[in-house]
């Protein structure tokens, strides 16, 4: 697993009851990934009314780009809801996102958590 991978996994609802099965992008760095055992991820969600919104990815899975993240339908990368889950409950790894996808889920991220672009 690396980070811009899509999984599938169990993501947790935000009642803290039991969530669903769905899909999620692995958001947190390389370095972590194999010195613990959770994984921060983004929800991805098949509602689309969110595509405008500047914190969410929107995925084109007719594009060849989209095709590469392994989803089945037109998705949103919501980097509202972020979640850390186990490593043991992701199911399987589906996509994976394209550099240009990543650097647009940058953005999404510093907006969503209110994180200033670097100076140059």
């Amino acid at each position: 697993m690396n980070r811009g991978d899509v999984i599938l996994v169990r993501f947790p609802h935000p009642s803290g009851l039991r969530g669903k099965k769905r899909p999620a992008v692995v958001v947190q760095s390389d370095d972590y990934l194999d010195c613990l055992n959770t994984v921060v991820v983004a929800q991805v969600t098949k509602n689309l009314t969110m595509t405008d919104d500047p914190g969410c990815l929107f995925i084109d899975v007719s594009s060849p780009e989209g095709k590469a993240t392994g989803l089945i339908r037109d998705s949103v990368v919501s980097c509202l809801l972020l979640a850390t889950v186990d490593i043991h409950n992701v199911a399987q790894v589906l996509g994976t996102l394209s550099a240009g996808m990543k650097k647009e889920l940058d953005e999404c991220l510093r907006t969503s958590l209110g994180i200033r672009q670097p100076m140059e």
